[in-house]
């Protein structure tokens, strides 16, 4: 069975999907499709217009989380989670606080970061502190021993290695600091891009954010 992962190569939630296809050593198409249209064709597809989302054989699924699942439980071949429950909720555990904790919160900071927009000392503030709270509860439950969750690579590193860098250089960009320069994270990260899957979603990604930007460019 072949899927379709839909998006774009420049998104980090996009990255996570595709890094764990490759890990898994799925046969899987890819489709360009750009979020932020109300085009009834994508929304479709998925409801809110956004990316990553899945083509399969039974429809389309939308949400990060919910392709990861489908994926595990579709293709179980070198699986990204481990077999015990209680070690299969940690993982999971991570994830949530990598996205829901640090990335979506620094999110808040991309506009000026990345993308030469203005954003209010009120949002930089409160930011701030929701970050430095994140990041010492990830601290608390992130092992790198010598991955995330511990000895195996997991899921919880296809999100890591798709979101953290990006946080990593907006709070640099932004406050003039790196909030999560008390974790081993550049080590770490160093040692995942040795990996073919990992400088195969790098390359990927590199061109699809130029591609976008001269895009971005374009229009102005």
């Amino acid at each position: 069975m072949t899927i379709k992962l839909c998006g774009f190569a420049a998104s980090n939630y996009y990255n996570k999907i595709k890094l764990q296809l490759l890990e898994k050593e799925v046969t899987f198409e890819e489709e360009t499709v750009w979020a932020g249209t109300s085009d009834a064709a994508l929304v479709s597809r998925s409801p809110l217009g956004k990316v990553p989302f899945l083509d399969t054989p039974q429809g389309s699924i939308s949400e990060s989380i919910a392709c990861a699942e489908y994926i595990e439980a579709v293709f179980p071949q070198n699986s990204l989670l481990p077999t015990d429950p209680y070690e299969a909720a940690k993982v999971r555990e991570l994830i949530l606080y990598s996205e829901l904790h640090l990335e979506l919160v620094a999110r808040q900071l991309y506009p000026e970061a990345f993308f030469g927009a203005k954003i209010s000392d009120g949002t930089k503030e409160r930011t701030y502190k929701l970050l430095c709270k994140g990041v010492a509860a990830f601290s608390s439950l992130a092992k790198f021993a010598p991955y995330i969750a511990g000895s195996r690579f997991t899921l919880a590193d296809c999100a890591a290695i798709a979101h953290l860098p990006l946080v990593m250089s907006a709070t640099k960009l932004i406050y003039g600091e790196d909030l999560l320069a008390s974790l081993p994270l550049k080590d770490y990260l160093r040692a995942m891009g040795d990996r073919s899957t990992v400088k195969k979603v790098n390359v990927d990604r590199k061109i699809s954010t130029e591609l976008m930007m001269a895009a971005r460019a374009s229009k102005k």
